[in-house]
């Protein structure tokens, strides 16, 4: 294997970058971005930033709940996240007698704040890079090229190389190996994991989600996005399952809170922990994330809301029970329909060929690049008609529906009944127990679901040939006559794990003929069966596809040099760096970078609950009763924009200033740029951020948590 050149992704820091583009690593950051930094405006080194010896500010940055990011405010381990990341934890703790989600939730003290379980925080305690590692076991033949970037290796090499570390033994420390600019290089992340997180603050949606889904995704925004959770350990500070003897946190980081303002061009950075970009595709891999992931995620999830938006306005208990799920769905079939207009209005997909034109110059006489680019091209026309199937399938049978049967514990059982092996019978019925009261939990209704399905089931055979659709679609021709409804009536009403009294009968005396008449457990099977099928037809290129990629992007990198090149997002933690900055969308259009509590009042609308404003808030507006935290026109700023890269996960990452104080915590990109994850575009690309100053407003004035207030360091 020709030898790979770190160098080409490293610069020796006299290299400046300006542009705002980057989502970089931070072990990097002293040799590829200080000087960078520093000419823009940031006022401390790099090792007050990430210090592997010693406490920097990275120590302050958790993965929050393994999707967002959040940060220590406090030395009681109090963290503040996006009231949008908190979001699922607050509807766990809501009912229609407490309903958190419409009311808020103030912990007044200790006691009242509440244990969540199921939710984590993450703190990244070391970094390593293991790319020497990797390549000398390629090198001697224990792994192929291709398995390299494979979880089982990857995995396995983590714990052999954590079994030798200094950290083994230490509660709570996990490992994770993985490739970054598609397996040139390889790092280590040791990760120091608390499951002791209880709720703290979160205001009410009208606050938290002001705006809902209208003005999500848009510029002007007035959304008070935050939540605050806080860190439990055991009495050495070692993380511990929840127990009433735990104690808060004592961190040994945290962010100081900057309220002094600020102005645009002030410099600002973000730490956080972005999940997926695709800034490397060639042309066609553009046109299939456009038609073949974007669109199937459009259409299904949004026949899938529009069920979901009607039954939720008609039921509190409804509302509650799918709140979460309504707006994780209804994030990204939004940005779905985003990203593919702006990757037109950008005109994305001519950059892409500039860059594939440039790159074909660059590439002559080099055998390791030629024609790499037509290659890609090539699998991804062969294969882009089956990843469209598959999208459509997951959205549709294993996304938007949720109610089926595991049928391999079916077959096992049939197979213990057929044979009469009592341990089998035994084992499998306790496994379908367990199956029946997780499908059957406190956030799912199965007349929701039946409605959701018979919306689904004619969208997706509009789409699909019926020689492309699962076994399923014969059932419903052949023994229903086409009629979806009275297929999907007949599978929510007569399946085994439809309701409790066909549970229990069932369970009562089982047999082999119930199973395999079952159109629940034939409905999962033929799903998975299609699935698997898409998936093996898919895979059959991906090794060569993988290695296309692994040269083509390493090609890049050669091509930039001596600019530094950054790795793609993959939810570990990053920097990225720019400047508070406003912005031209259209013509003649130009967007303030901050906002204030003057639009909130100028979008009430009572009649809307997107955009209902508590009484309590407007009052506090009219009288401008904002403390300290008020501009000096007496204005209350509540979002601004800045010029960082970020994309998904990064939610609720802090912003911070050119001293690294926190000034507030970014929560969405702007519609103008929501081609971003493919192409960063330094004119639209913008962050929108929630202004600490709000956040502490809402605290303090409408939650009455000054208490919270006096365990951080303000700094005025």
């Amino acid at each position: 294997m020709r030898q790979i050149i770190l160098s080409l992704f490293l610069t020796s820091g006299i290299f400046s970058v300006y542009a705002d583009e980057g989502m970089w690593m931070l072990t990097d950051l002293k040799k590829q971005n200080e000087v960078a930094m520093t000419e823009l405006g940031l006022l401390i080194p790099a090792e007050e930033i990430y210090n592997p010896n010693g406490i920097a500010l990275k120590d302050a940055v958790v993965h929050f709940g393994g999707g967002c990011t959040g940060e220590v405010i406090s030395a009681e381990g109090l963290v503040l996240t996006n009231h949008h990341c908190g979001y699922g934890a607050i509807q766990q703790h809501s009912s229609v007698e407490h309903d958190y989600l419409t009311d808020g939730f103030w912990a007044k003290n200790r006691g009242e704040e509440l244990p969540t379980p199921g939710l984590k925080f993450q703190f990244v305690d070391r970094i390593e890079d293991i790319t020497d590692i990797v390549n000398q076991k390629i090198a001697a033949g224990e792994v192929t090229e291709v398995n390299a970037l494979t979880r089982p290796f990857l995995n396995k090499l983590a714990k052999e190389l954590f079994e030798k570390s200094d950290l083994k033994g230490k509660k709570g420390i996990e490992v994770q190996a993985l490739p970054f600019y598609a397996g040139n290089k390889f790092y280590l992340f040791y990760k120091k994991v608390y499951t002791d997180v209880r709720m703290v603050a979160a205001p009410p949606s009208s606050v938290g989600k002001f705006g809902g889904e209208t003005d999500n995704w848009m510029w002007p925004r007035h959304t008070g996005d935050f939540s605050m959770f806080r860190i439990y350990a055991d009495a050495n500070g070692d993380p511990a399952e929840y127990a009433a003897s735990n104690v808060p946190l004592k961190t040994p980081k945290y962010l100081p809170i900057s309220i002094k303002g600020l102005e645009e061009g002030d410099y600002a950075m973000i730490m956080g922990f972005p999940g997926s970009t695709s800034r490397y595709l060639t042309v066609s891999e553009v046109k299939e994330r456009m038609e073949a992931q974007n669109q199937p995620r459009i259409t299904i999830r949004g026949a899938r809301l529009a069920v979901l938006k009607e039954v939720m306005a008609a039921s509190d208990k409804t509302r509650i029970q799918y709140a979460n799920k309504y707006a994780g769905s209804s994030n990204y079939w939004k940005n779905s329909i985003g990203m593919n207009k702006a990757i037109i209005d950008n005109d994305v997909l001519g950059t892409k060929a500039e860059q594939e034109k440039k790159f074909a110059e660059f590439a002559k006489g080099k055998p390791e690049y030629e024609g790499v680019v037509e290659k890609i091209d090539a699998i991804v026309n062969q294969t882009m008609p089956v990843t469209g199937q598959y999208y459509y399938l997951m959205e549709a049978f294993s996304g938007a529906i949720e109610f089926g049967s595991p049928y391999m514990v079916m077959d096992n059982l049939k197979k213990g009944l057929e044979e009469k092996n009592d341990s089998l019978i035994n084992k499998s019925l306790e496994q379908l127990k367990e199956v029946f009261a997780d499908i059957h939990n406190k956030d799912y209704d199965h007349e929701v679901d039946r409605k959701v399905a018979k919306a689904i089931f004619p969208v997706y055979a509009e789409i699909i040939p019926a020689e492309q659709r699962p076994a399923f679609y014969q059932t419903i021709e052949k023994e229903f006559k086409g009629d979806y409804n009275a297929y999907i009536d007949a599978m929510y009403d007569n399946s085994i794990l439809a309701n409790q009294a066909n549970f229990d009968k069932f369970i009562k005396k089982p047999t082999v003929k119930a199973i395999e008449k079952d159109l629940a457990t034939q409905y999962s099977r033929a799903k998975i069966e299609k699935l698997r099928s898409l998936a093996q037809e898919l895979n059959s290129t991906s090794k060569e596809l993988a290695l296309l990629h692994k040269a083509y992007i390493r090609g890049l990198g050669e091509m930039k040099e001596p600019v530094p090149s950054y790795p793609d997002a993959n939810f570990t933690i990053r920097l990225t760096y720019g400047n508070v900055k406003s912005y031209n969308p259209r013509d003649a259009v130009h967007y303030k970078y901050y906002t204030t509590t003057d639009g909130i009042l100028e979008k009430e609308n009572p009649e809307d609950r997107e955009f209902v404003v508590p009484a309590k808030l407007k009052e506090l507006i009219l009288k401008k009763d904002f403390g300290r935290y008020a501009l000096p026109n007496g204005d209350m700023p509540v979002c601004f924009l800045s010029t960082n890269d970020i994309t998904g996960g990064n939610s609720g990452s802090p912003v911070l200033n050119a001293n690294g104080e926190l000034i507030g915590t970014a929560f969405d990109g702007n519609w103008e740029s929501l081609s971003g994850d493919i192409n960063f575009d330094n004119n639209l690309q913008r962050c929108i951020n929630l202004d600490i100053r709000y956040v502490l407003f809402i605290l303090e004035k409408l939650g009455g948590c000054e208490h919270l207030i006096k365990e951080m360091k303000i700094v005025e």
